[in-house]
């Protein structure tokens, strides 16, 4: 069953969101990923948002860039939550409106927006959601954690051993 709704304004938006599609396919988090402009394709952004929680999406990770429209828009129409991507693209002021578009929402209208280009943390966000109902979920979601954890205490001692100097060559 389809639990998560990956979405872009373009197809250039792809080689960004598809970190998203990845890190939760390493979840075993069902999703579909498709196109969605928010400026071109105004009335398919309306059906396919008023129709995604009758169809059992219960997140939405939305990529876009430069105006980046569509987390918003589909916000304003779904009762579902939305994670907003923003993506620097082509025509973006290094990513900045990208950003400030998806963050600067008006009150009654939330999306959850994580970092420039980052959809890996949109796709580990849509997970905890998910994680939050679903004990299997919830267990990967742990289990990565401590993957980092481990990461992290792996770098201590190989500097701790090899010193500052030789540790990350």
């Amino acid at each position: 069953m389809i639990e998560v709704a990956i979405v872009m304004g373009s197809d250039s938006d792809l080689p960004v969101m598809q970190i998203a599609a990845d890190t939760l396919k390493a979840f075993g988090i069902d999703f579909e990923l498709t196109i969605v402009s928010a400026h071109r394709t105004p009335l398919r952004l309306m059906e396919y948002a008023g129709r995604a929680k009758e169809r059992g999406i219960k997140v939405i990770i939305a990529g876009a860039g430069g105006a980046a429209h569509l987390p918003g828009m589909l916000a304003s129409i779904t009762p579902l939550p939305v994670i907003g991507v923003p993506i620097k693209s082509s025509n973006s002021m290094d990513g900045w409106d990208s950003v400030l578009s998806i963050l600067q929402m008006p009150p009654g209208v939330p999306v959850a927006t994580v970092s420039l280009n980052g959809a890996k943390n949109a796709g580990i966000l849509a997970a905890s959601i998910l994680g939050a109902f679903d004990e299997m979920i919830s267990a990967k979601v742990q289990a990565f954690k401590k993957s980092l954890e481990h990461e992290v205490l792996q770098k201590i001692e190989k500097l701790k051993n090899d010193g500052w100097q030789n540790a990350f060559d």
